[in-house]
C-alpha cells in the first residue's frame, strides 16, 4: 500500500481530477490541450512527479481556472456561520442591516444573506444588474416586499421572488422581522 502524496502534490492531484471532470474531458484531450505528455499528467493526477510552474500554468490554461485553483488546498465542505457574525451592513435609510453569509463564484453567481428589519422607515433598494432576480424566505416576524405595486406580505416561512433589476422595497412590520435573501446575478 503506497502513502497518500504529501501536499502540495495531492492538492495539485485533486484539483486536476476535480477541474478536468468539471469540463469534461479526457486525459489525453488534457494533455494535448496543454502541450504535455499524458504520462506526465497521469502521474501528476496520480500526486507524483514534480510540476514545474509551466506546467501547471499550461494545465490551468487548458482547464480555464487560474494558476491558483489548480494549487490552493480545497476549503472546507461545511462552512459554518454563527448568529452575530459574519459582515453586517446598515442601511443609512432605514432600521435594516444586512449579513452576507455567502458570495457567488465565477459559476454560481449568487448572493446569501441575512436581513433583519424593524418597523419604520422603508428600504428601499436601487436596481441591481440586469437580469438579476431576489429571493426571500422569511424566518421570523412579517415583511412587506417587492418592487413597485406588486408588494407582498410575507410571514415566517413564506417565500417570495421577484426581479432585482427594478425598485424594489423591504419593510418590517413587526418586530424583529428577519428574512433569508438570495440574489442571483446573470
Amino acid at each position: 500500500m503506497s502513502a497518500e502524496p504529501a501536499p502540495p502534490l495531492a492538492t495539485i492531484a485533486a484539483a486536476l481530477r476535480r477541474e478536468r471532470d468539471r469540463v469534461g474531458i479526457s486525459l489525453t484531450e488534457l494533455a494535448r490541450r496543454a502541450g504535455i505528455a499524458k504520462s506526465t499528467l497521469s502521474q501528476l493526477e496520480s500526486g507524483v512527479g514534480n510540476p514545474s510552474v509551466e506546467t501547471l500554468w499550461a494545465l490551468g490554461v487548458a482547464l480555464g481556472v487560474p494558476f491558483s485553483r489548480l494549487v490552493e488546498p480545497p476549503t472546507a465542505t461545511i462552512r459554518v456561520v454563527r448568529a452575530g457574525d459574519g459582515p453586517r451592513i446598515r442601511s443609512e435609510h432605514a432600521d435594516f442591516t444586512g449579513t452576507l453569509l455567502a458570495a457567488g463564484s465565477a459559476h454560481a453567481r449568487r448572493d446569501i444573506y441575512l436581513i433583519e428589519l424593524e418597523p419604520g422607515a422603508v428600504r428601499t433598494a436601487d436596481p441591481h444588474t440586469p437580469r438579476s432576480v431576489e429571493h426571500v424566505v422569511v424566518g421570523g416576524g412579517r415583511l412587506r416586499v417587492g418592487p413597485g405595486s406588486d408588494l407582498v406580505e410575507l410571514g415566517p416561512g413564506d417565500y417570495a421572488t421577484f426581479p432585482g433589476d427594478m425598485p424594489h422595497r423591504y419593510e418590517a412590520l413587526a418586530p424583529g422581522t428577519f428574512a433569508m435573501l438570495v440574489m442571483e446575478h446573470p
